[in-house]
């Protein structure tokens, strides 16, 4: 692959926008934290895309997706709770429905292969 010659202007205009864009300070607390480990790790790429990828979701970000994992449960549990009113409902009209999720037996008498 050839390599492109590049202006000492456009590094500078691309160094810039890297530490305007939280890039470089990133870099440089993850590279901090990889020199400070006791125990260097086998592969230290791996390391690095960890740490790059636990970067990504911001604390504001954790806090909404627990808070919608929340809200979830609780309308689970609400709508696992109007299941089984309904199902005690169905029971007062057709007291021969099954219970409980219980497959049905064939009426024929055929045996399930």
């Amino acid at each position: 692959m050839a390599r492109r010659r590049v202006s000492p202007a456009d590094r500078e205009h691309f160094r810039r926008y890297l530490e305007r864009s939280g890039v470089v300070d990133s870099l440089t607390t993850l590279f901090v934290s990889l020199y400070e480990q006791q125990e260097k790790p086998a592969q230290a790429l791996e390391y690095v895309k960890e740490r790059l990828g636990a970067m990504t979701l911001t604390a504001p970000h954790t806090q909404a997706l627990q808070q919608e994992a929340n809200d979830l449960r609780q309308r689970c549990e609400c709508l696992e709770e109007e299941n089984k009113d309904l199902k005690a409902k169905l029971q007062q009209y057709e007291p021969d429905a099954p219970e409980d999720d219980e497959p049905e037996a064939p009426e024929d008498g055929a045996a399930a292969n």
